[in-house]
C-alpha cells in the first residue's frame, strides 16, 4: 500500500494591487480634446488642433517664465523651487545629494473639488 502524501500547505491569497486613479483607460489624449473642441465650436479639426496647441504653448511659456497659470473652474499651475536635499539611493542605501530644482505644482479649484 502506497503512503498518502500530505497536501502542500495553501499560500494566503495575495492582496490585489491598489487601483490608481489615473489608469490608461481613463486618460484623455490630446486628439480627443481636439475632437471635442471641433465638435463644440465652428472650427474644423485642423483649426481646433491649432487652437489647442497654441493654448498649451502659452501655458508652457508662462510656466517657463515663472508665471502661474489660472484655469477657472479647473485650478492653478505654478512653478515651485525645491531645495537641495539628501536622499538614499535604492538598492545600495548610499546617501546622495539631490540638487535644488523646479517643479510644477497644481492647486485644484474649489469648484472642481466640490464636484468630485
Amino acid at each position: 500500500m502506497a503512503k498518502a502524501s500530505k497536501p502542500a500547505p495553501k499560500k494566503p491569497a495575495a492582496k490585489p494591487a491598489p487601483q490608481r486613479a489615473s489608469s490608461a483607460s481613463t486618460k484623455i489624449a490630446k486628439t480627443q480634446i481636439i475632437d471635442t473642441v471641433a465638435d463644440k465650436t465652428s472650427l474644423n479639426k485642423k483649426q481646433a488642433g491649432d487652437a489647442v496647441a497654441t493654448m498649451l504653448d502659452a501655458i508652457v511659456g508662462a510656466l517657463k517664465s515663472g508665471q502661474s497659470v489660472g484655469l477657472p473652474g479647473l485650478g492653478t499651475l505654478s512653478v515651485a523651487q525645491t531645495a537641495a536635499r539628501t536622499g538614499v539611493r535604492p538598492g545600495t542605501s548610499q546617501k546622495i545629494t539631490i540638487p535644488a530644482g523646479k517643479k510644477v505644482r497644481f492647486k485644484v479649484a474649489s469648484t472642481l473639488k466640490g464636484t468630485l
